[in-house]
């Protein structure tokens, strides 16, 4: 059985134990204020996510594939996005591919597993992060009883502030 709450204070069973992960939408803000086109903001949706052909390290129950989130670049911006997201390790750090969806398995980029396709323009690279989605995708793979997770896009907020991550040992 599926279903969705808003807050877990109803559900909550004192034997659970919990997982942040961190969500590469932590620097979309950290781009647009620097100049770099975030095309899932400019668009209003989404933004779009993949299953790959990338195998994740199993452990126990938990295997899968490593899902990504897609932003369009434009060529001439990707070292500075490189420059400005690898410090952000807890917020997934630099790209994991640059170009080449066919790469990781993705052949239709206009047929997201998980989000909204967006607009890719002329002169732009699709760049891939590794994303949250994939230990979603890796407990639901292992089928076991009972899951909790965000739903792709609706992330756990804190006050941490992106200057906090910054290569963090938190």
């Amino acid at each position: 059985m599926r279903r969705e709450v808003t807050d877990l204070a109803d559900v909550w069973q004192d034997d659970w134990c919990v997982f942040l992960l961190g969500c590469s939408f932590t620097f979309d803000a950290l781009l647009a204020e620097k100049g770099v086109p975030v095309r899932h903001l400019e668009q209003g949706c989404n933004v779009p996510m993949y299953k790959t052909n990338r195998p994740l390290k199993s452990s126990g129950p938990f295997a899968g594939n490593l899902v990504v989130s897609m932003r369009p670049m434009p060529a001439t911006c990707i070292d500075q996005v490189i420059e400005l997201t690898r410090p952000l390790e807890l917020a997934h750090g630099d790209p994991v591919q640059i170009g080449s969806p066919e790469a990781l398995g993705i052949s239709n980029l206009d047929l997201p597993d998980y989000g909204d396709a967006v607009e890719i323009r002329n002169g732009e690279v699709p760049v891939f992060w590794a994303c949250g989605v994939t230990a979603q995708h890796a407990a639901q793979s292992s089928r076991i009883p009972l899951m909790v997770t965000h739903a792709p896009g609706h992330m756990f907020v804190t006050d941490l502030l992106i200057d906090d991550l910054e290569n963090a040992d938190l």
